[in-house]
This record gives structure tokens, sequence and C-alpha cells, in this order.
């Protein structure tokens, strides 16, 4: 009794493996091919956004700080007056230096009439007029000294916070606050050597400047377009990389000196070799996709990823135009596996994924 269960257990499991093994060669897979086509890629690289300039304005002169005539965060033009330093002490030294100096103007002028009479020897009249000559450049030191007690913009821009306030002594040296120029802005971002030097050799190519655009910190494309115009003398060694300075209009003063955002650069791809993203596996950090021989047989084979789009790859390496990849169903396969399978042109097939290349 024992043995005709035993037997009668075996043939039904024979007969359910049969019947998997008949279904599974009864699926069909879906199969498309790679395919060569001219599309582009965005790249991103975090950025810092500086003025164009950006300087600390310090005080030329010690004293009280007698008046300010700007407030934090104002917009000012060139020349506009913005500190005064407590003139007294300069406005004496001034007045003390006008009176040396019409002094020793008239020395000057009676010992000139003296020589022109030949009444005194010329090395005196070059003594006078030598003295002459130092009271008026002591004159107009003096009137440096009193105009840098007015500290005026030197650009047109955007003030920051005050270091000082009215009343503060403040000595030579000392901070007031920071300008910045922000009619266009300086956007830095690092590249990688490879990189850098694809950027160099399409130049040569073209000479027109690489346009590049701003995602800002809000997660908002920047309305203007910005031009690379220079790259640094040298890479960092510990990172590999290089600094582009990328230049961007700010007509309406949106950006600010130390901001940050990500430069996002546009590079096209002529040719390029694309599948689908869900064609691959991955098997400890490196890609594969299944390869469809001639006898239906699938193979899996590495491949090298060039680029990322969103549910495309670009095929560095280990695929053809011409090859059958396996499109879905991955998981249900192992490799060497036969299968049955539908060909879908691989333009349907990026048709319906969310991202159409270019």
């Amino acid at each position: 009794m024992l043995i005709l269960m035993a037997l009668c257990a075996s043939i039904y499991c024979t007969s359910c493996e049969s019947h998997k093994e008949h279904k599974k060669l009864e699926t069909k897979f879906l199969v498309t091919s790679p395919i060569k086509m001219d599309t582009s890629i965005t790249k991103d690289y975090v950025c810092q956004i500086r003025s164009i300039r950006h300087i600390e304005l310090r005080a030329l002169e010690r004293g009280y700080l007698q008046d300010i005539f700007v407030d934090e965060g104002q917009f000012v033009k060139k020349g506009q007056l913005m500190f005064k330093i407590m003139p007294l002490l300069y406005n004496a030294e001034l007045q003390k230096a006008e009176a040396e100096a019409e002094f020793a103007k008239i020395e000057y002028l009676n010992t000139k009439s003296l020589a022109d009479r030949n009444i005194v020897a010329p090395n005196e009249l070059a003594l006078t007029k030598a003295k002459y000559d130092k009271a008026k450049a002591a004159l107009s030191l003096a009137q440096i000294h009193l105009g840098f007690t007015d500290i005026k913009a030197p650009f047109s821009g955007i003030m920051d916070r005050f270091h000082k306030r009215p009343g503060s002594l403040v000595d030579e040296g000392d901070l007031l606050t920071d300008l910045s120029d922000n009619s266009k802005m300086w956007v830095y971002y690092n590249v990688p050597e490879a990189e850098y030097l694809d950027y160099r050799l399409n130049l040569k190519k073209d000479s027109s400047l690489m346009k590049v655009n701003l995602l800002m910190a809000n997660n908002k494309m920047f309305d203007q377009t910005g031009v690379v115009e220079t790259i640094e003398a040298d890479f960092n060694n510990q990172t590999g990389n290089i600094a582009f300075r990328a230049t961007f209009p700010n007509p309406d003063r949106l950006l600010r000196h130390g901001e940050t955002g990500n430069v996002v650069v546009r590079v096209d791809l002529k040719d390029a070799l694309i599948i689908p993203q869900k064609a691959t596996f991955e098997v400890l950090d490196k890609k594969y996709v299944y390869v469809v021989d001639k006898d239906n047989k699938i193979q899996s084979r590495i491949i090298t990823i060039g680029a990322e789009m969103s549910d495309l790859f670009v095929i560095d390496s280990g695929l053809d135009e011409g090859d059958k990849i396996l499109l879905e169903g991955l998981r249900l396969v192992r490799n060497n596996d036969k299968i049955n399978y539908e060909f879908k042109e691989p333009k349907e097939v990026i048709s319906h994924l969310r991202l159409h290349a270019e």
C-alpha cells in the first residue's frame, strides 16, 4: 500500500514539473534592441554664487563715526555718501596747512622779486621755492585726509550689515560694511578632469562659449542663461577637479552673494546607443543585460553606462545596435535558458517611457 502511494506521488510530482516546464516554454517574453539616435543629457554641478564685485568698506582715518547716510540692504549709487567720520581734527589740520602754504607763497614771491633785481642769490630763491612746494604738498595731504572722513560708494551695489554705529570710535582700517555689485554674478562649480578634457576638445571644434543654466535653492530654474568664461589654472590634487566660472546676468538683483545652487549643463550626444533602464539588472555594482542569441537562448552580458536619463541608459560598451535584449521578465529566467519571445521595435518601447529621447 505504501509503495503504491509513493509511486502515485512520484507520478504526480513529475506531472507537475512537466506542466510547469511546459508553461515556462509557452511564456512569451518581450525583447527589443538598442537604438542609435541623437539625444541630450543634463549634468548637475553644485555651485557657489558670488557677486562680480564684493568688497569690504573700511575706515581710512581714525575718529568718531558721526553719520550714516544709508541703510543695510539698500542699493547705493557710485559716488553716493555713505559714512562720515567726525572731521574736526582734519579741518584744523587743513586750515593750518593752508596758512603755512600761504606764508610760503608770500615768502617765495618776495624772494623772487629780490632775485629779479639781483639783490639775493639764485640759491636763496631756489630754497624758498622748495619751501613753497613742500607747503603745497602738505596742503594737498591735509585735503586728502579730510576727504577720507567722507566714505563714498566706489561703485553701485547693495549694502551689507553695519559693523559700526554712529558715535562709535573707529580706528584706521576698521570694517564698516560690505558692498556687493550684483549686476552680474560669478558662479563657480567643479568639473572632473575627463569632462574638462572633453570640454576643451569640443571648444576647439566649436568656437562659441558653453552656455549653462542655474537651478536655484528653491528648485526653480533661474531665468537667465550663463556663459562659461574662464577656468582656473590648477586642478585640485585631492579631488581631481578643476573650477569653472560661469557669468550670469542678474538684472532684477535676484541672486545675492553667497548663495548656492546647481549649474545645469546640457550635453548633446550624437549617435548615442540607448536602451531602457528596465532591461538591465545589477550584480555587485555592475550592470548586466540578457542578450538573446541565434538559438533563442539568453546570455548575461556586462555593460558600461556612459550616461543616465530618466528611464534610459546611454551605453558606452557591451552592446551593439543589432543585439536583442530581454526587456521584461528578467527575474523569471536564468542564464542559458531558451525562451520564446516577441520582438518590440525600440522606437515603440521608448515612446511608452516617461521621458522621450530628443
